[in-house]
């Protein structure tokens, strides 16, 4: 791995003496192999005691880490004969949302999701996820394509949230989130979202009113950024970690309050550990989806999602 978590260190510290060892040992008479295992075995342990227990802080940082598969990554292992839609054919073509049609494991959907690059000349590109309101737009305008061509919609949700800027302002941003969220609910195709890191705010649920809502294990889904809310609740950065424990913002917290339906399990370290299998398991899990709500009649599907966001947040009778 390129970038080391704080609380990765210890672990990597004993992956490196190992990787010594190994290395002293190749080409040499050297019999090392018992210490290699018992360091191997030690950092095994370690691994596993610590993501066992990770603090919703901790689980933040693991949904940011530059390393874990983007966009292009799951579009590249999973969906056949892609082609990429570009546009909102009113200004221009955001790189912060991508999107297109391919056909993931035999059948042809509909792929949109925010891509935030995975060097810095890329996320300078993509402007790190952060969408501007043609970026919305073009969604939108993919949605209602794959609704005329019965065509089931799979968004990949990735972003701290929308552009903040004057620029995005000045273009509508509020509006075009909202008519994203207004599309998404009116759909009368099949639509499964998946939090494959962050789900910041209204960028995130602009691509994720939908259907069956997933999320992988180590992300996160907020209204607001464990900064932003310790720098508006307390004025002070270092509450981030106390407020990343109140927004209840983990996959763990956000199934229990029955806001999402599935939680899909990373590979023990994390999705930047285990690349391959994360993007297999989301997409056997949106294969699942799919063909459970394949076949359902479209106004019902529309009905049953709407009722079910509007009814989240209302107090229970009795």
């Amino acid at each position: 791995m390129s970038t080391l978590l704080d609380f990765e260190k210890p672990i990597a510290e004993l992956e490196g003496k190992a990787k010594e060892l190994r290395h002293l040992q190749d080409g040499s008479e050297l019999d090392l192999a018992d210490e290699i295992a018992r360091l191997e075995s030690r950092a095994a342990k370690l691994l596993s005691a610590t993501y066992a227990k990770l603090t919703p802080w901790q689980k933040a940082q693991v949904a940011r880490h530059p390393d874990r598969p983007r966009f292009k990554d799951y579009v590249a292992e999973l969906i056949e004969d892609f082609t990429r839609l570009a546009g909102d054919r009113a200004f221009a073509d955001d790189a912060a949302i991508q999107g297109g049609i391919g056909r993931l494991r035999g059948r042809s959907v509909m792929v949109i999701g925010q891509e935030k690059g995975s060097d810095t000349e890329e996320r300078v590109r993509h402007n790190f996820g952060m969408a501007r309101p043609e970026g919305y737009r073009k969604a939108v305008r993919l949605m209602r394509l794959a609704e005329r061509f019965g065509l089931p919609v799979v968004t990949l949700v990735d972003t701290p949230g929308a552009h903040p800027g004057i620029d995005a302002e000045e273009r509508g941003q509020a509006e075009a989130i909202a008519r994203s969220i207004e599309c998404c609910l009116d759909l009368e195709v099949p639509i499964v979202s998946v939090i494959v890191g962050e789900g910041g705010s209204g960028g995130a649920i602009a691509l994720a009113a939908a259907d069956r809502v997933l999320m992988l294990e180590h992300s996160i889904y907020s209204v607001i950024s464990p900064e932003g809310c310790a720098a508006i609740l307390w004025r002070a950065a270092d509450k981030a970690p106390e407020a990343a424990e109140a927004l209840k913002f983990t996959a763990q917290d956000l199934l229990g309050l029955g806001l999402i339906d599935e939680v899909i399990a990373e590979p023990l370290g994390g999705a930047h550990r285990g690349r391959q299998t994360t993007i297999r398991s989301v997409g056997d899990a949106i294969e699942r989806h799919l063909a459970d709500l394949s076949g359902r009649d479209g106004s019902a599907l529309r009905e049953a999602r709407r009722a079910r966001f509007l009814a989240m947040g209302r107090p229970a009778e009795g």
